[in-house]
């Protein structure tokens, strides 16, 4: 049941992450439409972020791959 409860949670932040750019597509340059953009990639990034904690997505740390291509190099 919480893989159900992530799932509509997630797409449901992407969605209105997607709605957001959509509106601020066709708002004149300014400050109301550099918000909705913020406001748009915050909801993505919580996306994200929530998936990082519900352990779905397996992400090496940036440092270590330099590392471990800088020891190969």
């Amino acid at each position: 049941m919480g893989k159900v409860v992530f799932l509509y949670r997630s797409l449901a932040y992407r969605n209105a992450a997607a709605d957001i750019l959509r509106k601020a597509r066709k708002l004149p340059l300014g400050a109301e439409r550099s918000a909705a953009r913020r406001y748009a990639r915050a909801l993505r990034d919580l996306a994200r972020t929530e998936a990082w904690l519900e352990g779905r997505v397996a992400r090496e740390p940036r440092t270590a791959q330099r590392m471990g291509s800088a020891a190969s190099g």
